[in-house]
């Protein structure tokens, strides 16, 4: 019940046409994804009240700014240059709530308290409302390209440190927020494309670190028991988060580049691509520590009966889905 309502709030958030329905939209989403996050852990109670804490501040703030921005007697107390302050604190308020930098403080906190299954949802689907709604935002170009260069920067190299896999992901969607938020300055669809992609590279990833309880980077030698195969496709999924061709996290950010290139924005794509080779340094580091363990072929086979639908998902997303988008991008 309470996975239905949260889909609900983030419906009613991007197909309303009111801005006072997209914050009840917003807050329904809140509310019910809440409860989600108890679990029997002791620091289940902490997260959920950091994590309130955050949104409701963000809340508030989009609230009241929505308030004095559609109350046109209020609105015409400001003079031109100080009404244009009322829109950066509405994007300000919905960056809050995606975990952006600089507001980005929670969001690894959060995501080290949390199961996996809630740290996918954290990560790809509470950020999905926010971010459509910051396409009627967007008015200022230096604060949103500050707000890109700190994400990369903040992202990948604030990454390089973390040996918590949950922390490590956290900071991996931070620097992966700054390609999507300058893909909503340029196309919508790439942005849509491009998340929908580091969506399915999560899902892929949190499946085998939620199987094997991987919390920490020391506990990689638990490969050690595990199939090569298995071990490879964890490694090129990393990779393909990483954006390295020929997998299929190569293809979003190629056409990123592409189109920040004919827009112009040399200094943003430049500072993209470098970033992104930071973060790809510890995915690489974080795969490579568990391809290198020794492995052994006596395998359990009752604890591989979801194997081979593992192994299907992972190999058609990483090594085929970069020929299937290239060709429906072309055909399009």
């Amino acid at each position: 019940m309470f996975y239905l309502t949260t889909m609900m709030g983030t419906m009613i958030a991007i197909s309303t046409l009111s801005w006072l329905s997209a914050w009840i939209g917003l807050e329904m989403n809140l509310l019910s994804v809440l409860p989600l996050m108890k679990t029997k852990t002791k620091t289940s109670t902490e997260v959920m009240i950091k994590y309130f804490i955050v949104q409701a501040i963000a809340s508030n703030i989009l609230l009241f700014s929505i308030i004095i921005f559609t109350n046109s007697a209020y609105f015409s107390l400001f003079n031109t240059s100080s009404s244009k302050i009322l829109p950066l604190i509405i994007s300000s308020s919905l960056f809050l709530k995606i975990g952006a930098a600089p507001f980005h403080f929670w969001l690894p906190e959060v995501s080290s308290g949390l199961p996996w299954n809630m740290v996918l949802i954290l990560l790809t689907w509470q950020k999905l409302a926010p971010m459509i709604l910051l396409t009627n935002t967007i008015n200022n170009l230096n604060f949103t390209y500050s707000i890109i260069i700190l994400s990369s920067i903040i992202g990948s190299f604030l990454g390089l440190n973390q040996t918590c896999l949950r922390k490590l992901m956290a900071y991996s969607s931070i620097n992966h927020m700054s390609w999507m938020i300058s893909m909503l300055l340029i196309s919508y669809n790439t942005w849509l494309m491009y998340f929908i992609i580091y969506s399915i590279i999560n899902l892929n990833i949190i499946i085998i670190l939620h199987k094997f309880n991987l919390n920490n980077m020391t506990q990689m030698f638990k490969f050690s028991n595990f199939n090569k195969n298995l071990k490879l496709l964890f490694m090129m999924n990393f990779f393909s988060l990483g954006g390295l061709p020929p997998f299929l996290g190569f293809m979003p950010k190629w056409m990123a580049v592409n189109q920040l290139i004919n827009n112009k924005s040399y200094t943003i794509s430049i500072l993209l691509i470098l970033t992104s080779l930071i973060s790809l340094y510890f995915y690489v580091r974080l795969s490579f520590s568990s391809l290198t363990f020794f492995c052994l072929e006596n395998l359990n086979k009752k604890m591989f009966w979801w194997k081979g639908f593992l192994m299907t998902l992972t190999n058609l997303t990483t090594l085929l889905g970069l020929l299937f988008f290239s060709l429906s991008y072309y055909l399009m």
